[in-house]
């Protein structure tokens, strides 16, 4: 495979890889099991599939314990990134969840000058502010969805704090292993929560066929894989690009839930409109970054 062939098969893989992202969402819709529960099941899966992954390749994944806590601690703002989403789409629906998760980018960019200790750039303010826009639109016209709205955004929040924490982490493993360490601390989290409330009834191990089938489908192809999967890909396509393409996850997602659930995915005109302009402004914002950096 010359290279050209193999950019274009790269391109293909991210895209597959971002349409599986979408579709958690869907999967998240279609299990009955509630957001805490779900995200249990996710992590146990995806940390098992990801530890079988690094047998079956020899990766080596043991660190130090001193490298390890930080890790496990990310892992929580994942495990509550991932409740915060879930329950979200319990309480309304698909598409209103990914409209309004698109508004990560806001977060991520008032985030990373706090924890970076550098000014805020003006570009972000500016970016921030239209997708504030977006969001009200979304207020006015889905006011009935005010509850998944509002786990909505902070599940964007969430996800823009566990973006900046492993950016600033990211350089010093490889990215499958701290996405292990990850799951782990996570699913840890989640167990000494349950344990605590006295979660983990009878009932709680009770799991539909259904439910079995499309958690498989959540943690070993939705999680394990696509998280090693998109790491691959960045050997071979720049971050830049990777991110562009991540970013169509909520339009992907919108798409299938229109697809998957016609009746209950049926939008009013300023949905649509609200989440158009956050998606633009979640596009133009690293265009013109890096016009103005040039």
């Amino acid at each position: 495979m010359n290279m050209g062939q193999n950019i274009l098969s790269k391109h293909i893989q991210l895209h597959f890889i971002v349409i599986l992202l979408g579709f958690t969402a869907i999967l998240g819709a279609l299990i009955s099991l509630p957001a805490v529960s779900l995200v249990w099941y996710r992590m146990l899966m995806a940390f098992g599939g990801l530890w079988v992954f690094f047998l079956f390749r020899k990766i080596p994944y043991r660190l130090p314990v001193r490298k390890i806590y930080p890790l496990l601690g990310i892992g929580v703002v994942v495990a509550l990134h991932w409740i915060t989403f879930f329950h979200a789409i319990k309480v309304s629906n698909v598409s209103v969840t990914l409209g309004v998760f698109a508004s990560t980018t806001l977060f991520t960019s008032f985030l990373e000058p706090l924890t970076q200790k550098r000014r805020i750039f003006w570009l972000e303010v500016l970016i921030g502010m239209v997708i504030i826009g977006g969001i009200y639109l979304i207020f006015q016209y889905e006011f009935h969805y005010l509850e998944g709205i509002l786990y909505s955004l902070l599940s964007a929040m969430l996800n823009g704090l566990f973006v900046v924490l492993n950016r600033n982490i990211s350089l010093r493993h490889h990215p499958t292993v701290i996405s292990f360490y990850e799951m782990i601390g996570g699913f840890l989290f989640i167990s000494v929560f349950l344990a605590l409330a006295g979660g983990f009834t009878t009932d709680f191990f009770v799991v539909s066929r259904a439910d079995i089938f499309y958690l498989l489908l959540l943690g070993f192809v939705c999680t394990a894989y696509a998280f090693t999967a998109i790491v691959d890909v960045m050997k071979v396509l720049s971050a830049y690009t990777v991110v562009l393409a991540v970013n169509l996850e909520p339009v992907y997602g919108i798409a299938m839930a229109r697809f998957f659930f016609p009746e209950a995915e049926r939008m009013s005109g300023g949905f649509y409109l609200g989440t158009l302009i956050i998606l633009i402004s979640v596009f133009s914002y690293p265009f013109l970054k890096r016009r103005f950096r040039q």
